[in-house]
């Protein structure tokens, strides 16, 4: 299965929590440089895959691996060359902007001499350099959502995981906060990103949808709308969820 092409390579994988099944038997690939999301409801199973694929969990069945790393054999190399964005922001609201920023290029382990050059980097690709002197806690949700990708980014990482990373801010917030995505897929980042927006799946390259922890439809979004005979991303997922429901019963 493994291919350099691939930033991401899953197959038939599973995690079970007792007898409840979050992950069941899922296949996909993720290519270099693409974005790639995960949709569906809150309880999908989005999350918890993405947790087994950044080295937090790990798998109870099948195979993953990231950047051709085995996430069961050295799931601490992969949480170093993976940047992680969860769907809580994970800044202290008690430091500066800039202080974050240095408190996570610490954490990832850059070099002295590269930290400034990229704290001043990710403060203009964040839109914040005037704010950097400014308490965390006092920035508005979006601001806070783009230095939270900032300080993921900071170790230059090939492969982002997002996870619902635009959830709870304003429609304009997360226009401005994919900008940022497409910036860096353009620099040559593969972005995984999950989310329960459909709107926002139209901006992914390929999606898979998720259900009750199985992917029940992969592509891209404009093929997916074509194969369902769909004009909207929130019809095509709809009617998959029927189709599986009707398989299921």
């Amino acid at each position: 299965m493994s291919n350099n092409a691939w930033a991401v390579e899953v197959d038939r994988l599973v995690k079970r929590f007792g007898k409840f099944v979050a992950v069941d038997h899922i296949t996909f690939q993720v290519r270099r440089g693409e974005i790639f999301g995960f949709l569906g409801p809150n309880g999908a199973g989005k999350s918890t895959a993405i947790r087994i694929l950044c080295g937090l969990l790990q798998p109870s069945e099948g195979l993953a691996r990231v950047g051709g790393i085995d996430v069961s054999k050295d799931p601490e190399t992969i949480r170093r060359n993976i940047g992680y964005m969860s769907q809580k922001f994970s800044l202290y609201d008690d430091l500066t902007v800039e202080e974050n920023i240095e408190f996570f290029g610490g954490v990832y382990g850059v070099p002295e001499e590269q930290l400034a050059a990229r704290r001043d980097h990710v403060l203009e690709m964040a839109g914040l350099t005037e704010q950097h002197a400014m308490m965390t806690r006092l920035l508005p949700g979006g601001w806070k959502q783009r230095l939270a990708l900032g300080c993921a980014i900071l170790h230059e990482p090939p492969i982002l995981f997002l996870d619902e990373p635009t959830s709870g801010v304003d429609p304009i917030a997360r226009r401005e906060f994919w900008e940022l995505i497409y910036r860096l897929s353009a620099a040559g980042h593969t972005v995984f990103v999950t989310t329960h927006y459909m709107e926002e799946a139209e901006y992914c390259h390929r999606l898979a949808l998720m259900y009750r922890g199985k992917i029940i439809a992969l592509g891209a979004p404009a093929e997916l709308k074509r194969s369902a005979a769909k004009p909207t991303m929130e019809e095509v997922f709809v009617s998959m969820i029927e189709e599986e429901e009707r398989r299921g019963a």
